[in-house]
């Protein structure tokens, strides 16, 4: 069915997209709902908002960073004309409210995604991620199954050192690509589709396998210090997700063989095209050096948090930019990376974070949590059978979602309420970690995260070939999910 282009009659008549005149309609409905008994006005307006955020969100009727903005003014205008919980006589007032609105970026984890944005534009300077997946592609031989073997190896590595995922996926992307056009394999060819879909699934995998991988993790810890009053170390979190991550990493390489067989066994002078891409690397630079040096400490202190150090995972992050920025030692300055640096993710972080303390500082979140377990029987649930059935939902409200970050956002504030609120004695810090797992499942659809769209842009695969990889990638990484609930994870005592 053809869609006739817009006419500048058209756009006189609707002068806003339609995502956002629905998201304002729908803040206005929920504005003048009958206000429940039990709900004070500011968290009326709060969860009005949180509407307008997710219908802006899933519809992408407007860039992240522009609703961000949007979103603060909304809570300094709609909380600060609102009575506090304290003294309904008395108004939070313009000041209070933006201080709420704005509470998310004095959050640790906030720096730690700033930081590690940091980290991964000066691995983008130097060219040091290059040369990680150029060097273990030369590791792996010829054979097209060693080759997509490798590519999977490339992105766990890459991974550790480049803590975001749209990055690793910009940098791995050229690489692949440019291998393929001097293996002369056709752009449309199994082998091509098996490699690009393997990136984006596999980067999304691991994801959930290392806590500083992505931007929706980080998101997280910061919710669980602001809820919870604890968090989850990197260590413990890579103890945890690492071996699910290996065992999904198998599992989409035999699916993408099986579905998606490569048309030959081996490639010729594939080896030949990679050693080739080295030498024009050239040896090993100074600041390389340095960088690969600097990354492999922070890895270290990172594994050690609360063992051989009492500094936290931000703490030594930014010890790390501190010796990357120094002058002579250094591997870039302020120049060499502003440039390079998503401000907008920072923003929508801070803000994301904003909105989650929002939702509780004004009993929104509580009173959602309340009405979820009343009108769910989840307290009639065990920690496992929680987990199966708020992982279910988050698989399924993901398909609306083009960002992990913005779902996180919405959702999972929400979801730890509803934890809070639950009865019975179980750990409610390891079950939003899980949960938080279950954020990065963006296997399905090409829009459900941003690396599957940098893959998509290549056009080695289409959609349905991606969705077909993606449907079995996720029900079996769901059901291995459960089955690690039920031992690894609860043996560790995170269930």
């Amino acid at each position: 069915m053809n869609v006739p282009a817009a006419t500048p009659e058209s756009r006189a008549r609707f002068p806003l997209p339609i995502g956002l005149l629905a998201g304002i309609l729908a803040m206005v409905v929920v504005l003048l709902l009958p206000l429940s008994a039990d709900l004070p006005v500011a968290g009326h307006r709060v969860l009005a908002i949180l509407v307008f955020a997710v219908i802006v969100w899933i519809t992408e009727a407007v860039s992240y960073e522009a609703s961000a903005i949007m979103i603060t003014a909304l809570l300094a205008v709609l909380v600060g004309t609102a009575p506090t919980l304290a003294n309904p006589g008395v108004v939070y007032g313009s000041t209070a409210a933006i201080s709420m609105a704005l509470a998310g970026f004095s959050n640790p984890a906030l720096a730690l995604v700033a930081g590690a944005l940091f980290i991964a534009a000066a691995m983008t300077h130097t060219g040091l991620d290059r040369r990680i997946a150029l060097v273990t592609l030369s590791k792996v031989g010829t054979s097209t199954r060693h080759i997509l073997a490798g590519t999977i190896l490339v992105t766990i590595l890459l991974s550790l050192v480049v803590p975001s995922a749209t990055a690793r996926s910009a940098c791995v992307v050229p690489i692949m690509m440019g291998i393929i056009a001097a293996f002369g394999v056709d752009k449309r060819s199994n082998f091509a589709a098996g490699m690009m879909i393997i990136v984006a699934q596999g980067t999304s995998i691991w994801n959930i396998g290392i806590q500083t991988a992505a931007a929706q993790n980080l998101l997280l810890v910061g919710f669980m210090d602001k809820l919870l009053g604890a968090r989850v170390s990197w260590i413990e979190w890579l103890v945890a997700g690492a071996p699910w991550a290996m065992l999904m990493s198998v599992v989409l390489l035999f699916i993408v063989i099986k579905l998606l067989p490569p048309e030959t066994d081996s490639v010729a002078g594939g080896k030949e095209a990679v050693a080739r891409e080295l030498r024009e690397l050239g040896p090993m630079t100074g600041a390389q050096k340095r960088l690969l040096m600097v990354s492999v400490l922070l890895l270290l202190c990172w594994a050690t948090e609360g063992k051989l150090h009492p500094f936290d995972t931000t703490t030594t992050t930014y010890a790390g930019l501190v010796l990357l920025m120094l002058p002579r030692f250094g591997v870039m300055t302020w120049k060499d990376v502003q440039a390079r640096i998503p401000w907008g993710t920072v923003i929508v972080f801070g803000v994301g974070i904003s909105l989650g303390s929002v939702l509780l500082t004004t009993q929104a979140g509580q009173w959602l949590a309340v009405q979820v377990v009343a009108y769910t029987g989840l307290d009639g649930l065990g920690p496992l059978a929680i987990f199966a059935v708020l992982g279910a939902f988050l698989i399924v409200v993901h398909l609306g979602f083009a960002s992990a970050t913005a779902l996180t956002a919405a959702l999972l504030p929400i979801l730890i309420a509803v934890l809070l609120n639950l009865p019975g004695e179980f750990n409610r810090l390891g079950l939003s970690m899980l949960l938080g797992f279950v954020v990065s499942y963006g296997f399905i659809l090409p829009i459900n995260a941003p690396q599957n769209m940098v893959c998509l842009g290549t056009e080695t695969f289409n959609a349905r070939q991606f969705a077909k990889v993606g449907l079995l990638v996720t029900v079996l990484g769901y059901l291995s999910m459960l089955l690690f609930a039920a031992t690894w994870w609860h043996w560790l005592g995170w269930i």
